[in-house]
């Protein structure tokens, strides 16, 4: 071989070195910042943060097999006007989960029965559902009322309430009753074992 050509050769080779050292080096340094990068996301808590413990967060306090739960708190200069404020926050949050779980039991029985018009069935048992929850969310029993006074002066109030799934399923049944089109697709036995079911998931979910 020519000494010319082994120079060639010899400078071909320092050159690829020197591409392959500068190529790891890249990867390197980007591996490295995509690790610092993860690193950083990851949300810590700092130093000194504490623990804050919400007033009726305990499980008593949330929906179970047998009870709709809500908790809510309300705030203003006027103490009456602050659990006012809390009571119908509370009651809002109760209405909502009771209307979810209407709904799901009711597209539940509805394919289970296979009633003649679903829709308009599942309509009408909705919108006598919130007819009912309408009129007991007035007589609600408050289990838990805590009044704080705030640093600037105004008074926060926290109240948890329940109502009884009996107590809804008997005035849904009453109000059923007195309907002629939703009674011809109305199986009460079902329905409340569909209802029954669907509350033990509803507490599974809050525990």
């Amino acid at each position: 071989m020519e000494p010319k050509t082994i120079l060639k050769n010899g400078a071909r080779s320092k050159s690829f070195f020197r591409v392959f050292c500068i190529g790891l080096l890249a990867f390197s340094m980007m591996f490295s910042m995509v690790g610092c990068k993860s690193k950083k996301d990851v949300p810590t808590i700092q130093a000194g943060s504490e623990r804050l413990t919400l007033p009726f967060s305990s499980s008593e306090y949330r929906s179970d097999a047998n009870h709709f739960r809500a908790v809510n708190m309300g705030t203003s200069v006027d103490l009456a006007m602050a659990r006012r404020i809390a009571l119908q926050n509370a009651r809002t949050e109760l209405a909502a989960g009771i209307a979810s779980t209407v709904r799901a039991v009711t597209a539940q029985y509805a394919d289970q029965r296979q009633v003649g018009n679903r829709q308009e069935f599942q309509t009408r048992l909705e919108e006598e559902s919130r007819t009912v929850v309408n009129q007991l969310l007035n007589d609600v029993r408050i289990i838990g009322d805590e009044a704080f006074r705030e640093p600037d002066g105004r008074m926060t109030v926290w109240v948890a309430i329940e109502m009884a799934k009996d107590a809804l399923m008997q005035a849904m049944n009453n109000s059923i009753s007195r309907d002629e089109r939703l009674r011809l697709d109305f199986d009460q036995h079902r329905f409340r074992q569909v209802f029954d079911e669907e509350m033990k998931k509803f507490e599974a979910q809050n525990r």
